[in-house]
């Protein structure tokens, strides 16, 4: 068979981008501000406000200045998401019914968190902290009916962040921190070996109905997962950015937090790996070079930015026994208008991918009660929105919505150095409607995904 490399090059390309690496923006697009217990139980209100230990180094690294002598804290969260997915009448590109079962989604992931701070002298300190503020972990069957954009996404960051704060005056606190930040993405889905076949047969210069005939009696039916082939890609890279903070004192019972962080470029350097259908393997390898090696195991990179963030917090110790916070977060998610990605391999070629991602904003208000110098319970809920603008552009990676978070801690001081805190935040998500339709073959999932998330956390806070 005869056919064209540059369009196989073009199809080929969509294919592995829109699958794969188009879908890692939808994953770096879970941010995680899972980076205190502490600041869980107030569902992190007034996050860059409150200043209490040494997670300040994250939310606003000014705060260092109202902490004494030198404190480390130790923080684990448990996020335990469930996304059950039910289909509303997807269809392959022939009109047929998209084949295979519903699934749920319901990685649980473990997220750390380490704070360091100590004086230095002359009212300044120094921090530093090492927090995960960017990942994901979605999983399902090779089977299910949305295979062909998602099975597995896993991604991974750590951020290292040294940081310095002094004070400008009396009333005023400033901070700076730097960003070193490593991300890791794993990305796999399903390839339809009958979709390929019908695409490769029309290149060859037969219409669509004798394509898909043929493409049937050599056993490559459209969307048949029982003859499916697949795809995995794995990148990562190393990267910098900074942040800054601002700290004022209202007065001696009140204070505002202003909190800044860097976007982050990224370009992913990694490899995409083809488990290929011995029937479907057969007839690319019998094409005309070099579009025999349009399925090649192949080096790939992708550039992605990572938003930047803008905090506002507001804090106030309205008695000895409560205190009441509040806080705004602005996320330029916009920033992932598209996606380019370049394969080694020059038959697959290059493509951008339209992405359209939304700013958006966390509202959250919350209050402590302290009924003695031991014991304090924290309360908070905020608002959460998605950067996702449709269900258009929603993909099965990230199957989210906007969030409605209800919170609860509890610190217990056990001696005057050292203290545990406990949070709980139970995240009512927003009924999810999917309308994603495949760029190369034209496959449509129609569905709703049903979603909650419950994240557990425990922190401890030592002095010294």
């Amino acid at each position: 068979m005869k056919t064209s490399v540059k369009h196989l090059s073009v199809a080929m390309s969509l294919a592995l981008a829109s699958a794969g690496f188009s879908a890692h923006v939808n994953a770096s697009g879970f941010a995680l501000i899972e980076n205190s217990a502490s600041g869980m139980g107030n569902a992190f209100a007034g996050g860059s406000a409150i200043a209490d230990d040494a997670s300040t180094v994250y939310f606003n690294p000014a705060g260092m200045t109202r902490l004494d002598g030198t404190q480390i804290v130790i923080a684990g969260h448990i996020v335990s998401p469930s996304a059950e997915f039910t289909d509303t009448g997807s269809t392959a590109f022939t009109t047929a019914p998209l084949t295979g079962s519903n699934d749920t989604t319901d990685e649980t992931a473990f997220v750390p968190n380490f704070y360091y701070v100590t004086n230095i002298g002359n009212d300044s300190q120094f921090g530093l902290g090492i927090t995960v503020p960017f990942g994901l972990a979605t999983e399902y069957s090779d089977d299910w009916i949305g295979r062909y954009t998602a099975t597995k996404s896993e991604v991974e960051t750590i951020n290292i962040n040294p940081s310095f704060s002094t004070k400008a005056t009396d009333k005023l606190s400033l901070g700076f921190g730097l960003n070193i930040q490593y991300i890791k993405a794993t990305l796999a889905n399903q390839l339809d070996s009958g979709g390929i076949c019908v695409n490769l047969q029309m290149q060859g210069g037969a219409d669509a109905a004798t394509a898909i005939s043929n493409c049937q009696g050599a056993g490559l039916a459209v969307a048949d997962a029982a003859v499916d082939s697949s795809q995995s890609l794995s990148g990562d890279d190393w990267s910098t950015g900074f942040n800054f903070g601002v700290l004022y004192d209202l007065d001696d019972a009140s204070r505002l937090g202003f909190a800044y962080r860097s976007g982050i470029k990224h370009s992913l350097e990694g490899d995409v790996d083809f488990t290929m259908n011995a029937t479907l393997a057969g007839i690319v390898s019998g094409l005309t070079p070099p579009a025999n090696s349009l399925f090649s195991d192949t080096g790939v990179t992708a550039g992605i930015e990572l938003p930047k963030t803008i905090s506002v917090s507001y804090y106030r110790d309205v008695n000895k026994e409560i205190a009441v916070m509040a806080d705004i977060t602005w996320t330029e998610w916009n920033n992932f208008s598209d996606l380019t990605v370049v394969f080694d391999n020059p038959v697959q070629g290059s493509t951008s991918i339209p992405e359209n991602w939304n700013n958006t904003m966390r509202y959250s208000v919350g209050m402590n009660y302290r009924p003695d110098s031991t014991m304090v319970y924290r309360f908070g809920i905020a608002y959460d929105e998605t950067p996702v603008p449709s269900a258009e552009e929603r993909t099965p990676r990230i199957p989210g919505n906007d969030r409605t978070w209800l919170s609860l801690g509890l610190g217990y001081e056990v001696s005057s150095t050292m203290s545990f805190d406990v949070g709980y935040s139970h995240l009512f998500v927003d009924d999810t409607e999917i309308h994603n339709t495949d760029a190369t073959f034209s496959h449509v999932l129609n569905g709703t995904y049903e979603a909650d998330i419950n994240i557990f956390s425990v922190q401890g806070n030592f002095k010294f």
